[in-house]
């Protein structure tokens, strides 16, 4: 399954938040616009995920699409254990979450509702305030590596 679903390329988010501890985050490649009305994303971290948790008590966060060349940020916010932040430059949202610098886009976001998602839980949140840089080209993720759109893969 692994596999054949790796064919599906998908970008690649950071989802932070601001804890009394300092600033979290976790790298998660399961993410999607899911209504505009009321505006709402979705986004899936694994159920061994240890800082969801802590962000899921916040009941606010930022999902941060990663950029082009932003392939070593997204291996950081992917480890257990280390802090995360160390070097990173980010700026608060205006409801206080960490967004990061270089992103393509960003989306503030708070809790709505959590489902069972197998070994993933499925959170989907509703969006504060959101921003695009579109001078900016997204982080693909496909068949296990991270990849870029060349100009030979513009739709014609």
């Amino acid at each position: 399954m692994r596999e054949v679903l790796g064919h599906f390329a998908s970008g690649v988010t950071v989802v932070t938040a601001l804890t009394p501890g300092g600033p979290m985050g976790f790298t998660c490649q399961s993410f999607s616009s899911l209504s505009l009305e009321p505006p709402l994303v979705v986004f899936a971290p694994a159920r061994s995920s240890r800082t969801w948790p802590r962000l899921r008590d916040i009941g606010r966060f930022c999902v941060n699409v990663l950029a082009e060349g932003q392939d070593d940020l997204s291996r950081v916010f992917a480890r257990s254990g280390a802090d995360k932040f160390a070097g990173v430059h980010w700026v608060p949202s205006r409801h206080g979450s960490p967004v990061l610098d270089d992103v393509v886009a960003w989306i503030d976001g708070e809790l709505w509702a959590e489902y069972d998602g197998g070994d993933h839980t499925v959170v989907v949140a509703r969006v504060l305030d959101l921003g695009a840089d579109p001078r900016r080209r997204p982080l693909l993720y496909h068949r296990g590596g991270y990849g870029l759109l060349t100009p030979d893969d513009a739709p014609r």
